[in-house]
């Protein structure tokens, strides 16, 4: 599963063989939740509220580079990395 970045502590992921709605996967300290790109929100699992909130800020800013890695990603090619939350 590609890392598309990593910033405070939190892996961002795709997953290959993944399915709709275009989302990635978020992780930190052990917890990890699937994030909807479209809808900036998590589908399940749970995250602590302060990176949550790092994650969601970070998907708002970068949505277009994440959809164009979705996209990338359905076309079985190599992943862009996205610059972290600074």
């Amino acid at each position: 599963m590609p890392e598309t970045s990593l910033f405070c502590g939190i892996r961002i992921k795709m997953f290959c063989s993944e399915h709709n709605p275009p989302h990635f996967h978020a992780e930190y300290a052990g917890q990890k939740a699937p994030v909807d790109i479209q809808e900036g929100c998590v589908v399940r699992g749970a995250l602590p509220t302060r990176q949550l909130k790092l994650i969601l800020a970070w998907c708002e800013l970068h949505r277009d580079e994440l959809m164009q890695n979705w996209k990338l990603f359905k076309d079985a090619k190599s992943l862009n990395r996205i610059n972290p939350l600074m």
